[in-house]
């Protein structure tokens, strides 16, 4: 029996396991959104497309299934490009079916033109035009292989008029999920072992390539009597009930998994992509394993890189090595992490009723949410303080955008997870400029019925490029942002919403917050002048922040340097 190309798309689709597709219906579209009404699949009708590839990326990021965008030719599309990129560089398996223009148009600079194979080539695992309707089955199914089997984002382009056009191929073009297991040769695994027994003080550093794998991690742990430190997107696996954690390096670590990582005479990396090279141990030698060979060496020179899986090869390695007491190694990162985690608790005591620190409300969070509560940040400070203050425990889960570094994720990629995830409770950590970026959306929660709830951390700033520029010396410009009642807004919208401008008021707003029964917003009004401290202050930031207090000194704005000292140095 003949079907269209829309139908056979959709049909694909389903059978592949796609539940949701994100976007705005209009001109080349037209004929699949039609195919989609008909079908199983739920059209969620976004305001901005950019929300509707966050909004996918979420959810495809915590089911693992994929979910599909759908955008007209040239806005549309192009539209969807920054989350897209977001979707693609966390591995969040997605499909987009790009459309363009009708084929009597092509090269011709017809209205909405764009060439969108050159535009999503660099952002997809997969980047396909279906040419002729007999292809519609075998590219769909391709893309959806590929998106799962790679991790990532997989492009269908169809043309308007071949959205129309029919096929009776019947061929039985699916989707295989394969699910091998990999690990090094015995020979490799004899060399990772005979480098491991000759270390004194190895560490563990574990990535997003661990994930699946948090009790072998811990079992190679307690064999070597050594810490692990943990890369920020392994953070929801990593710190469960693990006494051998020692929390993250970076500039948005801590003290001890810093010093771990720089005191070790071996570290053994475990699927991780961290990318900022001079948190890598100088000295030490470094064995990784990662089950792309292309990641081998990519961050810092490796002595010995290995192909596998993290858990198969621990469980492979461990007959190999003999078991170590806990030396002072682990011990001293051990005494270090509990010292990093009373200050991280310090930040957020409220001694002066006056200020509201993010950290305090970060920990008011963290104490009152569910235990499988799922959490999305805004990139720049509410990232720091959900990777800092929330507590992984339970069966909580995190995304923050840390490879694209985007603003505005957080709302859209709660969206997705909520409608993939009714049963939990999905919380979004804003800030005020990323709300600002995508307030349209809004709309879709209350459109749609999407009881996610937004937090945002209200300081009237860009506070994260705030706190760049006077750490680099220079006066803060451009940051300020004039905001509107966030909690008058939502509630002229159709959501509940509250306002908190004192820390006496915020635990019983934010408990009726996480009860209401729909999409809540909780605005609060938190201290602007707050510094994210890293984990060891280097002298160049000292000056930096001291020419900032000169700078504001001389042209006039001594008093925010007196707030600079009072809420960060003198708490």
């Amino acid at each position: 029996m003949a079907q269209t190309v829309s139908e056979i798309v959709t049909d694909t689709l389903v059978q592949a396991g796609a539940q949701r597709v994100y976007g705005i219906v209009g001109d080349t579209i037209n004929h699949f959104t039609d195919a989609v009404r008909r079908s199983p699949l739920r059209w969620v009708h976004v305001r901005h497309e950019e929300v509707g590839a966050l909004a996918a990326g979420g959810e495809s990021y915590m089911s693992g299934e994929i979910s599909v965008c759908a955008g007209t030719a040239g806005p549309g599309s192009l539209h969807f490009v920054n989350g897209i990129f977001e979707s693609h560089r966390n591995g969040a398996p997605v499909v987009l079916i790009a459309s363009n223009i009708d084929r009597a148009e092509l090269g011709l600079g017809f209205p909405q033109e764009v060439d969108q194979r050159k535009i999503y080539e660099q952002a997809s695992v997969f980047c396909e035009a279906i040419s002729h309707p007999d292809q519609a089955r075998r590219i769909t199914a391709m893309a959806v292989q590929a998106a799962l089997a790679r991790g990532g984002v997989a492009v269908v382009i169809v043309n308007g008029d071949m959205f129309k056009e029919t096929s009776a191929d019947a061929q039985p073009w699916g989707v295989h999920r394969a699910h091998p297991v990999v690990r090094p040769s015995e020979a490799e695994l004899d060399e990772l072992a005979a480098m491991i027994a000759r270390a004194k003080r190895p560490t563990i550093y574990a990535g997003i390539g661990a994930r699946g794998a948090a009790d072998q991690v811990k079992a190679l742990a307690e064999r070597l009597g050594a810490p692990i430190a943990h890369t920020s997107r392994s953070k929801e696996f990593i710190e469960p009930d693990n006494p051998f954690n020692v929390g993250m390096t970076g500039i948005l670590g801590n003290r001890a998994g810093m010093e771990a990582v720089a005191h070790c005479d071996l570290l053994l990396c475990l699927g991780t992509n961290f990318a900022y090279t001079q948190f890598y141990p100088e000295a030490a030698k470094i064995a990784q394993i990662d089950t792309d060979p292309t990641h081998l060496g990519r961050r810092a020179p490796v002595h010995l890189g290995l192909v596998g899986d993290v858990g198969a090869t621990i469980e492979a390695l461990l007959p190999r090595l003999a078991a170590r007491p806990a030396g002072p190694h682990l011990t001293k990162a051990q005494a270090q992490w509990a010292k990093d985690r009373h200050g991280y608790h310090d930040e957020g005591a409220e001694p002066d009723p006056t200020l509201i620190h993010p950290q305090f409300v970060t920990q008011t969070l963290d104490r009152l949410a569910a235990d499988d509560a799922i959490f999305t940040a805004d990139g720049g400070s509410p990232m720091v303080w959900l990777l800092r203050h929330l507590t992984a425990r339970g069966d909580r889960r995190f995304l923050t955008s840390l490879l694209h570094g985007t603003m505005a994720n957080a709302y859209p990629q709660a969206l997705g997870i909520k409608l993939a995830m009714p049963e939990r409770p999905v919380i979004a950590l804003c800030g005020d400029g990323g709300m600002t970026m995508l307030m349209g959306d809004l709309l879709t929660l209350v459109q749609e019925e999407i009881p996610v709830k937004l937090l945002i951390y209200n300081n009237s700033s860009l506070g994260f490029v705030e706190m760049e520029q006077r750490v680099e010396g220079m006066l803060d410009s451009y940051t300020s942002l004039k905001n509107p009642d966030f909690a008058a807004l939502a509630r002229t919208i159709g959501i509940e919403g509250t306002r908190v401008e004192a820390a006496g008021d915020l635990e019983g707003a934010m408990r009726d917050w996480l009860a209401a029964e729909g999409p809540a917003l909780l605005d609060v009004k938190v201290n602007r002048m707050e510094l994210v401290m890293p984990p060891k202050i280097e002298a160049a930031q000292v000056m930096g922040t001291a020419m900032f207090g000169l700078r504001a000194v001389l042209g006039g704005r001594s008093g925010e340097v007196v707030d600079l000292l009072r809420n960060n140095f003198l708490r």
